[in-house]
């Protein structure tokens, strides 16, 4: 049933260990088994997808935008008769590796850390050294592949890939405007009308067209692309979004202090690494890097944990008795 041009669980090029097969799961299903079971994917639903620390409950986590991309992508991968476990386990695990506060706090480690900080990167490094502490989850590589390309400049090797590639910003695009509306940043009639016209007046008007235009253009070819005209409305889509949404004092005036947060929680564990938990501390007398280490640490931290230890460092506590 499966396109000539999707990725077969039976020619898989396999896993880094070997492992016999399931009698009844293919490879890639047992991937994306694996990765729901993690902890990095049970983290997820306490960390900023964009907006920090938003008053409500109808906002998206970085949970619920893993969880969008995932439809999005096994929606586009059905109509393309790709192989939906493959897109499906790349899609959940694409964002592992994100960090506290969302972009906020990747853009500090990214400051601090030697060699920089990418969360497509250490995304890799959780499904493959962080988890199951210390043995990772084994991942086919397939998946591997899928999770360090899956950036606007990434160059995922199978078409499943790619279309996680895709759907990751048909979804961020529109939650952010749902979220964005939701928070009164701005209004659905401000967003230009040249752009409605074309992608939609709602969230699922501009979902559909947008689905329907990779559907349309990648059937039955061995890419996944869009049309030039929908190319250029996501760009200016973008570019509208980075004016008034991303950068706007209402949505990120409190960034600083969460990157404050996260610098400091990250400089304060490279010169005590001996205050790290047991687990990265076995990470360290296997000889990885400290820089690295630290930063695993740091990465992994919910929004609320994150909080919690920086509090724990910086504030007094009261002593003495009643």
């Amino acid at each position: 049933m499966l396109s000539e041009y999707a990725a077969f669980s039976d020619c898989s090029k396999g896993r880094e260990r070997e492992e016999p097969q399931c009698d009844i799961r293919p490879v890639f299903q047992r991937d994306r088994d694996r990765i729901i079971h993690s902890k990095a994917f049970r983290r997820l639903k306490d960390k900023t997808q964009v907006f920090l620390t938003p008053n409500g409950d109808h906002y998206r986590t970085r949970m619920t935008h893993t969880l969008e991309v995932s439809q999005i992508a096994r929606s586009i991968a059905k109509a393309l008769r790709l192989n939906e476990d493959l897109t499906e386990a790349i899609a959940l695990g694409h964002d592992l590796g994100h960090t506290p506060f969302g972009h906020a706090g990747e853009r500090a480690l990214a400051r601090v850390c030697e060699g920089g900080f990418r969360h497509n990167e250490q995304s890799v490094r959780v499904v493959c050294l962080l988890e199951k502490n210390g043995m990772g989850l084994n991942l086919t590589r397939e998946v591997i592949d899928g999770i360090l390309n899956h950036q606007t400049s990434g160059h995922p090797s199978t078409l499943e890939g790619n279309v996680v590639r895709y759907s990751d910003k048909i979804a961020y695009y529109n939650h952010d405007i749902d979220d964005a509306v939701r928070g009164q940043i701005i209004r659905e009639e401000d967003i230009p009308s040249d752009l409605t016209d074309y992608l939609g007046h709602s969230l699922k008007e501009r979902l559909n067209t947008m689905v329907h235009d990779i559907v349309i253009e990648s059937c039955d070819k061995g890419e996944i692309r869009m049309s030039a005209e929908m190319e250029r409305a996501m760009a200016d889509l973008r570019r509208y979004m980075f004016e008034q949404v991303y950068t706007n004092p209402a949505a990120k005036g409190e960034e600083y202090k969460a990157e404050g947060m996260v610098e400091y929680l990250f400089e304060h564990y490279k010169k005590k690494p001996e205050q790290l938990t047991d687990e990265y501390q076995k990470l360290l007398a296997k000889g990885e890097p400290l820089s690295a280490v630290v930063a695993d640490y740091v990465a992994g931290m919910t929004d609320k944990y994150a909080v919690s230890k920086y509090m724990d460092l910086v504030i007094p506590k009261a002593w003495g008795v009643y």
